[in-house]
């Protein structure tokens, strides 16, 4: 036998001793395989190597848009670059602790969340706050039960909301889910509040106006002192939508101007991850008078140690199994910590600048329907452009994916037809916003050459339009 062949014989050899020990490891490993899995099917999952798996979900992610990925100008929604040390702070080990865990346990976990209610405190010129909820919507609502309670304890049955049109669809659904009755308060012919509707609506029925301030138009309310008078001359109830608190960020406090309620979303604002139905952190601060409402626990620091106490017997009670969606909160206990004072105003401040820049740059050639006093966001109308051209605003929005930017909000406000609604944040450089706006000269000249090519946009994205109704409708959620 040649060396060569020699050679051959012992690889082979080998190759049949580790086969050998390959299977008899896999035997071992199946023993403790539950059988509860194999009757769920996990053991007939395909078999595959693990580059191979790796591949897929990198591929996957690949194909994900987000803020790490490029310009998110989701109007309203605040998608807001999220700083890494955010996210490695979260993933210390030392804050993984159960929600069951006795306080002596989760010393560190407590002080966080009433260090980081303390700040929130401050930055919403509130009395007291709840971090319990897990949402926005879901500060809406324990916020509008929070109001019930109150007038509850006053023997008055109050069964109104009002809620104007420019205002975010979660607030007529909330006051909806609440019980109450929803009532629109129209807009001016400037985007504010009408004051003369309002008036003829604020009675002693109505529980609470909820208001989004700047609105979704992205205007400041330029009547809101006289929008508090007329509210709390009939015991009405400020309610402020926090969503696009990032425009008044460390500038102004909604406790300072009247408000009696205020939900903040922690998941826009305060930089923590958002989208795809969570997690979130949608806390609710009160004045003083509406403290003894608020649900579930408080957090206290009696005797050298923190420690959960209920509210009393007014409380409204808990609204989730645990305290609050911690890591969420944690996160932007560190974006508030990193950032003070004077970063969190500087974040208001460039928020205000970018959009208004952004807006200057298209102003030429599409039609701005936040005319005056443009704060974090504005709008802009397709109308004259979709019906030139016969393009749908839908069109104009998928195009804009081809050139590697999220698309606006599409469509709202409902007041405005057509439009797309531009958040820049405070996060993105001058550089993004000059590209963006190429961008959008750039489909607006396709629109009126050749108005094919937004039709069938995107052209370069990994997946090509879909049918967004039959998807909404009809959605796969189904392993084959």
């Amino acid at each position: 036998m040649t060396d060569k062949n020699l050679i051959f014989e012992k690889e082979k050899d080998s190759i049949s001793s580790y086969k050998f020990r390959l299977e008899k490891n896999e035997s071992e490993i199946l023993k403790y395989i539950p059988e509860n899995s194999k009757r769920a099917g996990l053991d007939s999952f395909p078999d595959v190597c693990e580059n191979t798996v790796v591949r897929h979900f990198i591929r996957l992610s690949n194909r994900n848009f987000g803020v790490d990925t490029g310009f998110y100008p989701l109007g309203s929604c605040t998608m807001k670059y999220n700083p890494k040390i955010n996210e490695r702070i979260a993933k210390k080990g030392e804050f993984d602790m159960h929600p069951y865990s006795d306080t002596s346990r989760v010393q560190g976990n407590l002080e966080v969340m009433h260090e980081c209610r303390k700040e929130l405190l401050e930055i919403t010129g509130m009395d007291d706050l709840t971090l319990s909820p897990c949402a926005g919507a879901h500060g809406e609502l324990a916020g509008l039960y929070v109001i019930r309670a109150y007038f509850a304890a006053k023997k008055e049955d109050r069964k109104t909301i009002l809620v104007p049109d420019s205002a975010h669809g979660t607030n007529p659904a909330s006051a909806n889910v609440a019980g109450y009755r929803v009532v629109s308060v129209k807009s001016d012919a400037y985007g504010f509040v009408d004051m003369e509707d309002l008036k003829s609506k604020a009675t002693s029925d109505v529980a609470s106006l909820m208001l989004t301030n700047p609105n979704t138009l992205g205007l400041y309310e330029k009547h809101l002192e006289e929008i508090v008078k007329i509210c709390h001359d009939h015991d009405i109830q400020l309610y402020y939508d926090g969503a696009n608190l990032n425009a008044i960020l460390g500038i102004v406090r909604p406790g300072d101007t009247g408000f009696d309620v205020v939900h903040l979303n922690l998941h826009k604002s305060f930089s923590t991850p958002h989208g795809g139905g969570g997690p979130g952190a949608g806390i609710v601060g009160v004045k003083k008078h509406l403290s003894s409402y608020l649900p579930g626990e408080d957090i206290v620091y009696e005797n050298g140690n923190y420690e959960l106490k209920k509210y009393g017997a007014g409380s409204i009670g808990k609204i989730r199994s645990f305290y609050s969606n911690f890591l969420v909160v944690l996160r932007a206990f560190v974006y508030i910590k990193t950032l003070g004072r004077k970063g969190l105003h500087q974040a208001g401040m460039l928020a205000l600048l970018n959009a208004n820049y952004l807006a200057l740059l298209l102003k030429k050639n599409f039609d701005i329907e936040t005319k005056d006093h443009i704060m974090h966001e504005f709008v802009i109308s397709l109308t004259g452009i979709c019906k030139k051209s016969g393009i749908t605003v839908m069109d104009f929005a998928k195009r804009i994916l081809d050139y590697g930017f999220h698309s606006p909000t599409v469509s709202f406000p409902l007041i405005v037809h057509d439009c797309l609604m531009i958040e820049p944040t405070e996060t993105e450089s001058r550089e993004n916003l000059e590209r963006f706006a190429e961008a959008m000269y750039n489909i607006l000249k396709e629109a009126e050459e050749n108005p094919d090519i937004l039709k069938g946009a995107p052209h370069k994205t990994p997946v090509r339009r879909v049918d967004d109704v039959t998807a909404a409708r009809n959605p796969v959620l189904k392993y084959y």
